[in-house]
């Protein structure tokens, strides 16, 4: 009896005091003052429209659409089903070295293999578009490790087909969709995918290039260019405090804006 009493029962009730409290209590008193206080943030900041949840200002979603802006790119679970990413059940960056040519391309004096796959001082796989390209076999898949038997797919003009997700192709075909130069100066944001693959901000600058595109996408709505640059200075943030962080636009309140869903 002496250690049921002196030992066994103090931890016992010690056990469950402290189960109520950190478990019980403590949760529910915070979740309390979190709904009275901040009810939207404990809600996970969601975007209602007329009664309707159409997303949440701190997850990102996909936009391709010639007439809305576009995010970042997503590395949550890119599928050949799922080009876009930004699947809510996984969350990811693309967690690529600076020097993996799925992420920056064979550069040359850095990465490049020759067609056997030993190490080269140039890129064989070069197009004149894409100098860092990084070939794809037949069946679509990005060939790093080259080796004498693999056969790649090639374009009609006999160039090699390039993986389109280094930062160079990305840069490539943003540059082509939204009219720009073929040397024109891309944001880095929106040619790179964030850590979590759900960042649901761009920098002004990315906002900016692509004003033109969503501009005339928009133009049967009797849209103008000024109202587009209007929407976007409406949805650009200042960092916190002045200086904490970047200016950064939100996306798909952004987007919203545009369909008039939201001002």
């Amino acid at each position: 009896m002496g250690f049921i009493s002196r030992v066994l029962r103090p931890a016992i009730v010690m056990l469950l005091a402290l189960t109520l409290i950190t478990g019980a209590a403590y949760p529910a008193i915070v979740t309390a003052i979190a709904q009275v206080v901040f009810p939207s943030q404990a809600n996970g900041s969601m975007i209602v429209v007329n009664g309707t949840t159409v997303g949440s200002s701190l997850i990102g979603q996909c936009f391709n659409e010639p007439q809305y802006f576009w995010g970042r790119p997503s590395a949550a679970d890119v599928t050949a089903d799922n080009p876009c990413g930004y699947d809510a059940n996984a969350s990811a960056g693309s967690n690529l070295g600076p020097t993996d040519p799925r992420l920056v391309g064979f550069v040359p004096g850095v990465n490049t293999v020759g067609l056997d796959g030993s190490t080269s001082a140039t890129n064989p796989f070069a197009t004149t578009a894409d100098p860092y390209c990084v070939p794809t076999d037949t069946d679509g898949n990005v060939v790093i490790h080259p080796s004498a038997d693999t056969t790649y797919a090639k374009n009609p003009d006999g160039t090699y087909v390039c993986y389109s997700n280094t930062i160079l192709e990305r840069a490539i075909a943003y540059r082509q969709a939204n009219g720009l130069a073929p040397n024109a100066s891309v944001p880095i944001d929106i040619v790179t995918t964030s850590a979590s693959g759900f960042d649901p901000d761009i920098s002004p600058a990315a906002a900016q290039s692509q004003v033109a595109r969503v501009a005339a996408a928009r133009t049967a709505q009797g849209m103008t260019e000024a109202q587009i640059q209007a929407a976007v200075a409406r949805h650009t943030e200042q960092p916190l405090l002045g200086f904490l962080g970047e200016p950064r636009v939100h996306v798909l309140e952004l987007n919203l804006d545009l369909d008039g869903v939201i001002q």
